[in-house]
């Protein structure tokens, strides 16, 4: 069997648990807590190792999900969970009160991995605010020297989830 190592990582309440849970074949393996501060952070519970779950691609092929913790104090689990990472989906949380920024972070920390492999940039919750556009956050990637897919999804959705997954395999594809 061949499997592929999915990295799913970006802001806290962007929604990396639930992407991975909406498309798992297995219970999603989450450490999600008590937040300490759930004003800060804007809810009662976040992951503070990763999430995991799996989905099959036929009877050969496996996507193995990890997801990180959104809080940057849990960023060692960044660099550990992206070892080995095929692919790389960013989410961004549009509502946050600097999205760009919060982008650039990833970016930034993620650039070794994402000049190896495969990466898909998903703003969700683009609904509830109007700004910035999608082109704006294309605008600062390229600022970055990086041109990739930036998508608005819900992650709650699964078909939605599954075309972010599709888009990121027909760029690993494409590098081999």
């Amino acid at each position: 069997m061949i499997e592929h190592k999915i990295l799913f990582t970006g802001t806290v309440g962007a929604g990396k648990t639930t992407a991975i849970q909406a498309v798992s074949e297995i219970p999603v393996v989450c450490t999600d807590v008590q937040s300490s501060d759930p004003d800060a952070i804007g809810k009662d519970m976040t992951t503070v190792a990763l999430d995991y779950g799996e989905i099959s691609l036929g009877r050969a092929e496996r996507l193995r999900l990890y997801g990180t913790p959104g809080q940057e104090r849990f960023s060692f689990m960044w660099k550990v969970l992206a070892q080995g990472a095929l692919g790389l989906v960013i989410l961004i949380d549009h509502t946050q009160p600097d999205p760009l920024a919060n982008l650039a972070t990833y970016l930034k920390y993620f650039k070794e991995l994402i000049q190896g492999t495969s990466c898909v940039v998903v703003i969700s919750k683009m609904d509830e605010s109007r700004q910035p556009a999608l082109k704006d956050f294309t605008e600062m990637m390229q600022k970055h020297h990086m041109v990739f897919p930036v998508i608005a999804a819900d992650v709650r959705k699964r078909e939605q989830v599954l075309w972010v997954l599709d888009l990121l395999l027909v760029q690993m594809e494409a590098k081999l």
